[in-house]
C-alpha cells in the first residue's frame, strides 16, 4: 500500500540538505597580496584556469571559514570597475555575474589613498565588501599608522589590518567573514 503524502513529506524533510558553497571573491590591484590571502584561506597554492572566452587567469579554491565552506576566487588585478584592460573586464564581469556573498578588497597599506576609490566603486555597485588593509608590516616600517576603526566608520564596512606574508590578521579576517555572512547572507 502506498504511503500517504504527509508521510512522504516527513521522510523527504529528513533527507540531508545540500548546502550551496558561499562565494568569496578577492579583488584589488596587482601585487597587494591577494594570492597570499587566497592560499591562506584555501590552504593551497594558487591553481589557475583561464576565464571562459579569454586568456585571463582566475584562481578558484575551497576553504572552510567558521562553519561555512566557501568557494574562494582570486581575481586578476584591477584598478577600477570601469575596465580598460582585459583583466579588469574579467574581474568586473565575474563580480557582476557570479553574485559573490562577500568581496574582500585587498589594498596595500603603504598606498591606501590610491586604492580607496575602487573600494567606493565596489560599494556603489552594491557589493558586500570587507576591506583588508594588507602589508601593515611594511607600512609600520615606514612609520605609517592607519586608524582602521576610523576607516571602518567612514566607509561603514568591516576593515581589518593584515600582513598576509606573515599570516598576521588572517584569523581576524576569517572572523569578520563569518560575522558578516551570518548577519547579511541568507
Amino acid at each position: 500500500m502506498d504511503k500517504p503524502v504527509t508521510e512522504l513529506n516527513k521522510t523527504a524533510s529528513k533527507a540531508p540538505s545540500i548546502r550551496k558553497k558561499k562565494k568569496l571573491v578577492l579583488v584589488g590591484t596587482p601585487n597587494v597580496g591577494k594570492s597570499v590571502i587566497f592560499n591562506l584561506l584555501t590552504g593551497t597554492y594558487v591553481v589557475v584556469s583561464n576565464y571562459p572566452g579569454t586568456t585571463v587567469e582566475v584562481a578558484r579554491g575551497t576553504g572552510k571559514i567558521g562553519q561555512e565552506v566557501y568557494e574562494v576566487i582570486d581575481t586578476p588585478g584591477m584598478y577600477s570597475l570601469f575596465p580598460i584592460t582585459e583583466e579588469e573586464r574579467v574581474t568586473r564581469t565575474l563580480l557582476l555575474t557570479e553574485k559573490p556573498d562577500i568581496v574582500i578588497h585587498v589594498v596595500d597599506a603603504k598606498n591606501l589613498e590610491r586604492m580607496l576609490p575602487l573600494t567606493l566603486q565596489l560599494l556603489e555597485a552594491g557589493l558586500p565588501v570587507i576591506l583588508a588593509v594588507n602589508m601593515m608590516d611594511e607600512a609600520e616600517v615606514l612609520g605609517r599608522t592607519i586608524d582602521l576603526d576610523a576607516l571602518a566608520k567612514a566607509l561603514n564596512i568591516p576593515v581589518v589590518g593584515t600582513a598576509a606574508a606573515q599570516n598576521r590578521g588572517i584569523d581576524q579576517l576569517k572572523r569578520m567573514v563569518s560575522d558578516f555572512v551570518r548577519k547579511h547572507v541568507a
